[in-house]
């Protein structure tokens, strides 16, 4: 079995970078909590609120004190610029592939400059393509920051276009995908696509009321998902941040177990 942590949507500045810190060190405090500590985490994409280059460096900082390996896709409030100039990745769009655990992780870069909305260029599906064959006897775990596009009545800027995600669809059928991970609307959302789920994190910096009639009414809210691949399916279970919930009970494990 594979364990790892799904973190998203950080929008991580100089301004609110205090605030941020103290939410990743509450995720790492959690992971020293866990009886089997997750393998990797996975941060999947708006990294940054601007892009800027300040911004990278305190994330780099951050992320040399987090106590697993962490993954990064790139959103739509990233720069791919600012990005390669900190960690020095390239110069392009940052699509990534490692077997991590029981699993073959495969990144996507779905941003696009100056955009809100999600796209896949012809260049990374081809790349995807080559990568789908490598590792044939592993599950795939595909992250990128856009989710496809499932409601055709769906706002534009909420997901990847509808030509990226036929494109994506038709690529993935046919291999054994263990499951899909995305951000980007700030809630919490499982859906399953194409046979394998796709989970989407509210992230680390607001949420969205998805009752709200008309416009978007954001909320306090953050969170991640604890994850795990036993080889027969996908488990995420969401974990929220803040607001911090007010504790109204503890039933110890000796009365737990005694109940069984």
């Amino acid at each position: 079995m594979t364990r790892f942590l799904h973190l998203s949507d950080l929008h991580l500045s100089p301004v609110n970078a205090p605030q941020k810190a103290a939410l990743m060190a509450r995720i790492a405090a959690s992971v020293d909590r866990l009886p089997v500590p997750p393998a990797f985490a996975i941060l999947s994409g708006d990294l940054t609120d601007r892009g800027d280059v300040e911004s990278y460096e305190l994330l780099q900082q951050m992320l040399a004190e987090f106590p697993v390996p962490v993954h990064l896709a790139l959103g739509n409030h990233d720069s791919r610029r600012g990005f390669h100039a900190v960690f020095g990745r390239g110069d392009g769009a940052y699509c990534h592939a490692t077997v991590a655990g029981d699993l073959h992780l495969v990144t996507l870069d779905t941003s696009v400059p100056a955009r809100v909305h999600g796209e896949l260029d012809a260049a990374q599906l081809d790349w995807l393509r080559g990568e789908l064959e490598r590792h044939p006897g592993m599950a795939k775990l595909i992250v990128l920051h856009h989710p496809p596009r499932l409601d055709p009545g769906a706002l534009p800027w909420s997901t990847l276009d509808a030509a990226s995600t036929s494109a994506l669809g038709r690529v993935l059928a046919g291999h054994r995908i263990a499951g899909l991970l995305a951000g980007h609307v700030h809630m919490n959302r499982i859906v399953i696509w194409q046979g394998a789920p796709l989970v989407v994190s509210t992230g680390l910096h607001s949420t969205i009321d998805p009752l709200h009639p008309t416009g978007l009414r954001i909320l306090e809210g953050a969170g991640f998902n604890l994850c795990s691949w036993s080889g027969d399916g996908l488990a995420a279970t969401y974990v929220p941040l803040h607001p911090e919930g007010r504790q109204i009970g503890l039933i110890d494990i000796a009365r737990l177990e005694a109940s069984r």
